[in-house]
Parts: structure tokens; sequence; C-alpha cells
């Protein structure tokens, strides 16, 4: 269910636009997630989208994004003055989120195949500036710092400082993290009537401006690369990164999910300071489109190196491979994927999975 509306102020326009669907389906199936709620409201996802693009008269851009899921939330509040084009775009950024913290500490369940709460979430503060680069060629980049304020509560809101085992759960050991973040982004892509070449790379670094603040670095790229092949079409793509310095459980490169290894449930493969990840799927033409996939990551060896080794203590076992087939389908409305997977312990997996769905 959704609504559009667009309020003129003066000269200026107001977009406002507001999404509720309620997930019946949630209540048919098996809750991932393993929490139990009588609310009915628990159900419900939505979103809300306000745009004023001329906040004081001078074409001053303010967008307010507000995003409720299943479990997580998430409001980001985003001010662009204008610039001329042949300078970098500067955008004030403020975004509070709540989100479950499955990808590391969440419970393997099911041969791999599924993750459970591990009673941790995330809610994160976060206030600074974007500035996005003019796009010169195939490439395009952007450089951003931000304040982070970080808070581990259990599914019930409250502040924890340990997991279910006893270990921290932040760096600090505190019931909170906080750390200046210096985030540089670069991105190419190049794309013909026969193939398309991806390749992104972000850096992050951790500022000490205090003492006791977070200092890091991590890198993460992924590279992809689709070929069309008369009626059919490969894609590949390699996903790596790393991180050095202070780092909390919940920074680790999760492993394990869609987008990652098909088969496992989300970060059930495991969790390192190092990961690499590879995907390869054909698709073919059909009555929809097919597709035949391989999926296969690793944290090399490194989930002994994040705190509290929370991999280890949940059986992980630090390489996975998935393969399968699936579906696809494409309309107005959006792209729906779906897809059957089976991991290296022969247990069985579906997923659904929508983009760009407009109800």
């Amino acid at each position: 269910m959704g609504a559009q509306q667009s309020i003129h102020a003066g000269k200026a326009k107001i977009d406002f636009n507001v999404d509720f669907t309620h997930k019946l389906c949630a209540a048919l199936m098996f809750n991932p997630f393993s929490r139990n709620s009588g609310n009915p409201l628990s159900l419900v996802i939505g979103s809300l989208c306000i745009k004023h693009p001329n906040l004081f008269g001078k074409s001053e851009k303010l967008d307010i994004l507000w995003d409720k899921g299943l479990y997580d939330s998430s409001i980001l509040i985003a001010y662009r003055k204008p610039r001329p084009k042949w300078l970098s775009q500067q955008s004030f950024v403020i975004q509070h989120s709540i989100s479950p913290e499955i990808g590391i500490h969440g419970l393997p369940v099911d041969n791999f195949s599924r993750s459970g709460s591990g009673g941790v979430n995330l809610c994160r503060i976060s206030a600074g500036v974007d500035l996005n680069e003019p796009a010169s060629s195939h490439w395009s980049s952007t450089t951003s710092i931000k304040f982070e304020h970080v808070r581990p509560i259990n599914d019930d809101g409250r502040l924890v400082s340990r997991d279910l085992d006893g270990f921290p759960v932040t760096c600090s050991g505190g019931n909170h993290d906080s750390m200046v973040v210096l985030k540089q982004e670069s991105q190419f892509a190049k794309a013909n009537d026969h193939s398309f070449t991806r390749f992104s790379l972000q850096i992050e670094q951790g500022v000490p401006v205090l003492s006791r603040w977070l200092i890091f670095n991590r890198f993460k790229f992924v590279a992809s690369k689709g070929v069309k092949l008369g009626p059919t079409f490969l894609l590949t793509s390699l996903t790596g990164g790393s991180i050095v310095g202070d780092i909390a459980p919940y920074q680790a490169f999760a492993i394990g999910g869609l987008g990652s290894v098909r088969g496992y449930g989300e970060g059930a493969v495991g969790s390192g300071r190092s990961c690499l990840v590879a995907n390869s799927e054909l698709t073919f033409p059909l009555m929809l489109e097919g597709a035949v996939f391989l999926d296969c990551g690793t944290d090399l060896g490194s989930g002994h190196q994040v705190p509290g080794n929370p991999a280890h203590r949940h059986g992980k076992p630090g390489t996975g491979v998935g393969l399968g087939y699936g579906l696809r389908f494409k309309s107005q409305l959006g792209r729906l994927q779906v897809d059957y997977a089976i991991n290296a312990f022969q247990q069985r997996t579906l997923y659904f999975g929508f983009s760009n769905l407009a109800l």
C-alpha cells in the first residue's frame, strides 16, 4: 500500500511518498531470527521519503528517508548545497539505524543453511560530510568523513557489552564504540553490447582524534565481469578485503548468504579480518530467464583474529561452496530472483529476492 503527494510551499515543491506493506508471508514462514513477538506491527515494513528541492530559496536540497524492516530501521537526513558541476558536490548527512548483527553473532542452524539471532543488535548514529567528485570518463569517486557512535543492544532493546557466551561485542569492552572514519570509494564501469566490466575499491581509515577511539585501516574491492556467449550470459565476480588495527567483532567480514555464498545462512561460512569470495553465474533464456551458479568463499584463516573468535565458537567452517540454479523475471514492477542452492553439507536452501520493487 503506497501513497504519494506533492505539496507546494511558495515556489518550492515537496515530494512526499509513503509506502507501507504488511508482510503476510512472514507470518507463514519460519522466523529466521528466532524472535517471538505478539505485536502485529512487527510484521509491517514501510518507508517514508520527503524531498524538498529549494529549502532556503537557493536550490538547497533536503532529503529525509525512513525505512522500517521486520527487525531493522533507519532514518537518514541529507542536506545538499548547490555547487558548480566542475567542483565536488557536498552533502551533510545524519543517520540513525538499528539492525540485527546476524553476520557475526548469528547462530548457524540446519547444517549452516540458516542463521538465527545471537541476541546482538547494533544501534548506530553517524554524522558527517560526503564529497562526490565530478565523474571523468568511466571513473567516479566519493570521499566522506563521519563520526560514528555504535551501541550494541539485545533483542529487548537494552544495552549490552557482551554476547551470549560472555565475550565483549565492542572493541572498547564497554557498551559503546566511537570513531571518526575517513572513507574513499572509487568506481570504474564500462559496458558495450556484448560485455561489461565493473570495479570498486573502498578504503576506510579510523582517524585517531581521541586515544580511546578506534584506529584501523580497512579496504574492500569488488570486481565483476559479464560476457554474452551466444544466447547465454556469463557473470563472474571476485570480492575481497582486509582490516588491520583496532577491530570490534561487528567490523569483521561476514561470509555466507545471498550476495555472498548461497546455500549458507548470513555469515554462516565464517567471519574474519580478511575474506575472499568468488561468484559465477550463467544465465540462459527460457520462458523466464534461467541461471546456474557456483559460489565459494573463505576467511583466509583469519577468523581467530576477530576478538572473541565468534566464528570458531559457533562452529563455522571458515570456507564454503554453494551451487544451484534459479530463475530471473523482469517486469515493470522490478526484478524477481529465485535461487535454489545446495551447500557443502548437502543442505538445500530456497532464496527469494526483489530489487527496484515499486508498490
